[in-house]
């Protein structure tokens, strides 16, 4: 789904909203995320995921085209988790293995 395609569904959702509100709303949700990210500060949708960030560690890395050796610099990146609803929505199967143990839970899946 792109932003646009967000924005029109949600204008169609609330058909009270002017297509520019919902593009407002949609751009300064997705700007207070990058905004805290950038503090490094963490962001938690509960229901949805939680948004953080990871360092990576300076490495060597090769060029694919000479082979070349190349210092890759050190660096933080954005990081989703996503939350346990979501999780469950996007994958039912896993939720009805859930209760049981992690070796029932194989073997489930396994049966499957």
């Amino acid at each position: 789904m792109t932003r646009s395609s967000l924005v029109a569904r949600l204008a169609a959702r609330f058909p009270h909203l002017m297509g520019r509100d919902t593009e407002l709303a949609v751009r300064l949700i997705l700007d207070a995320i990058g905004d805290a990210l950038a503090e490094g500060s963490r962001v938690e949708v509960r229901g949805f995921g939680s948004f953080a960030l990871s360092y990576r560690p300076p490495r060597v890395g090769r060029n694919p085209k000479s082979g070349d050796q190349v210092i890759v610099p050190a660096k933080r990146v954005p990081h989703f988790k996503a939350g346990k609803e979501l999780r469950e929505r996007v994958d039912p199967l896993t939720s009805a293995v859930a209760g049981s143990s992690p070796d029932n839970a194989q073997r489930s899946v396994a049966n499957a």
